[in-house]
């Protein structure tokens, strides 16, 4: 029993974001069926968000990683962009 609340506990947000996305998905099906596509795509949306959100949790990755990932790829921009020609993009006359 106590290997069964360790597990929930460490495993909280997993579970909470499984479970929003269960009720998104149910919900997206409910709000199609009713002609609600607007609020479809919104749901379709929150899904998407905590799928990212429980693969994110699965591998570890957190926002300050988020941070790193998003300087590394700055500077990576920016050194693919430095070996560009100088006139490209060609000006308009």
């Amino acid at each position: 029993m106590s290997a069964i609340a360790t597990s929930v506990v460490l495993a909280r947000w997993e579970i909470l974001s499984a479970v929003v996305m269960f009720f998104a998905s149910t919900l997206n099906i409910n709000l199609r069926k009713a002609s609600r596509h607007g609020l479809a795509v919104l749901t379709s949306g929150i899904g998407i968000t905590m799928s990212c959100w429980f693969v994110m949790g699965l591998l570890g990755i957190t926002s300050a990683d988020m941070a790193l990932y998003g300087q590394h790829a700055k500077d990576l921009f920016v050194e693919i962009m430095s070996h560009t020609p100088e006139n490209w993009p060609m000006p308009m006359p």
